[in-house]
């Protein structure tokens, strides 16, 4: 008994040894003790959980030497999530896991994801992510010292309201819709006929419980967490217009980075990805993504039907069809004409090009 008891002993020291070497190591390799990741919301939202994915990924294909601490809902930058992109070029952040919303006013090719009524669906969205037109956002980020690593995704943005089951264009006249700060978005709903209104979430909700505001857009993964049913009654699912996440780093930091913590990584930003992408479509692309949750990331999504929760809390849910899209499609074609030469052309054509396909 007493030299397993030893044994055990041993063991234990070994293994301390083991992390000391690696700290030791990884300081000698010149790495930081900590890598800091911007990341705009809360670490229950999928985007906060795919940024805590990473970080648990980046560590363990690491072996302990990268430390990734996500820093939640804007902390680094005092709230101020536009100015992500900028903070993680100059070195003064890290590393994100960003929207192309948040990226757009220094990345406008970034804005082909915001067109109105241009992707649709799952199967265009990955199209033009994995495409030319993707390809064309990630050299763009290149080009002002970001160096993406994967995709992820905070899904379709739906419309969500109090006063009316928003079904054609003419149901969106007057009502006050809160929307991010992107002019993209603002175009988008006056075209509508709508009154959009750029606030904090914080002031929304206040908006909602005054009758101030009348609704929102987001994607469904943020609707649940967010409760929305407390505030609104109908649901439009529209699709009008989709949120990838980017998973980024400070450019010159990586290229120091050793060629196999560069592969390290990517490795973990590409599954990262993939978990994000799944929690985020989950219910809503049959059983695609649950199945990758459970047989691939040993995860069950406690609302697996969103659709079915949303309604089960009260709220009246329309899905659009294919005509009723069509004819939001032509109330905001002119929001394109404005967009299209501030994205670039040749980037819009490549996205066309990527969809057909």
């Amino acid at each position: 008994m007493s030299n397993f008891k030893q044994m055990i002993k041993n063991v234990g020291v070994l293994a301390a040894v083991f992390v000391l070497m690696m700290a030791v190591s990884a300081s000698a390799a010149g790495f930081k003790k900590e890598y800091k990741m911007q990341v705009t919301v809360g670490p229950k939202l999928y985007w906060g959980m795919g940024a805590t994915k990473f970080a648990e990924l980046v560590k363990e294909k690491t072996n302990g030497q990268i430390n990734v601490k996500p820093y939640f809902g804007s902390a680094l930058l005092k709230g101020a999530q536009l100015k992500s992109s900028q903070m993680v070029a100059k070195g003064v952040i890290d590393c994100a896991l960003d929207s192309t919303i948040n990226i757009s006013p220094v990345i406008p090719e970034a804005n082909i994801f915001h067109l109105p009524f241009f992707l649709n669906d799952f199967e265009n969205l990955d199209k033009v992510k994995n495409g030319e037109a993707g390809k064309a956002v990630f050299d763009a980020m290149r080009a002002k010292r970001l160096e993406p690593l994967a995709w992820a995704e905070n899904g379709f943005r739906q419309l969500t309201n109090s006063k009316v089951a928003v079904k054609t264009p003419a149901d969106m006249k007057g009502l006050r819709i809160r929307v991010v700060g992107n002019p993209l978005f603002i175009d988008t709903f006056r075209a509508l006929g709508a009154d959009p209104v750029n606030m904090n979430w914080g002031d929304a909700v206040a908006g909602f419980q005054q009758g101030v505001v009348d609704g929102q857009e987001n994607p469904v993964g943020v609707l649940i967490p967010i409760q929305i049913y407390q505030y609104h009654k109908y649901v439009s699912m529209w699709n009008y217009l989709v949120d990838p996440l980017i998973i980024y780093w400070n450019q010159r930091e990586w290229n120091a980075f050793p060629k196999d913590i560069q592969a390290a990584i990517l490795e973990a930003a590409q599954e990262a990805g993939r978990f994000e992408i799944a929690l985020s479509r989950a219910g809503l692309d049959g059983d695609t993504s649950l199945n990758i949750l459970k047989n691939e990331f040993n995860y069950t999504m406690e609302v697996p039907d969103p659709i079915a929760f949303m309604k089960s809390k009260g709220m009246e849910v329309h899905m659009l069809t294919d005509e009723e899209r069509e004819a939001f499609a032509a109330a905001t074609r002119s929001v394109y004409d404005k967009w299209i030469k501030e994205i670039g052309p040749e980037v819009y054509e490549k996205a066309k090009a990527d969809i057909a396909k």
